[in-house]
């Protein structure tokens, strides 16, 4: 898979991020502070991260800040794009299940490298729902930006 990743800062939980990104096989785009002469601001990398997806040029993306907070708002003003800030693994696998979510946001603060693979190893395992509910909160979200959502199936 290839996965477009950004950071605003060069923190060693965004280092792990790639690594353990790579080390899974996929491809990582990296943004921001993880490459040289990029725009290392949230607003900018999280938004060039999410633009890779909507575009189909990234199969899904990984966008960071401290907070994790701005980097999400960044990515979901992108049409197309639906970032979920998880912190847990729970989330994340509800993030895929119930909303077919495309991009993960991911705090460097409290993100630790143990709970990183945690949430990777949710977040990969999670499929989008095929109910029908499920499927129709996605296609309204997609409305809600003037497009039409990617739904599971379609």
């Amino acid at each position: 898979m290839r996965i477009s990743v950004s950071s605003d800062m060069d923190e060693p939980v965004a280092r792990a991020l790639v690594a353990e990104l790579e080390r899974r096989g996929h491809e990582v785009v990296p943004h921001g502070a993880l490459r040289t002469g990029d725009d290392p601001q949230w607003a900018a990398c999280s938004e060039a991260a999410a633009r890779e997806v909507a575009a189909g040029r990234a199969d899904q993306a990984v966008v960071c800040c401290w907070t994790g907070t701005g980097a999400s708002i960044a990515a979901n003003k992108v049409p197309g794009v639906r970032a979920a800030l998880c912190t847990d693994a729970y989330t994340a696998d509800g993030a895929r299940r119930w909303n077919d979510a495309n991009v993960l946001a991911l705090s460097l603060r409290l993100t630790s490298e143990p709970l990183l693979k945690e949430i990777l190893d949710a977040w990969f395992a999670g499929e989008p729902s095929d109910d029908a509910e499920d499927r129709e909160n996605v296609a309204r979200v997609g409305r809600l930006d003037g497009g039409r959502a990617s739904t599971a199936g379609e």
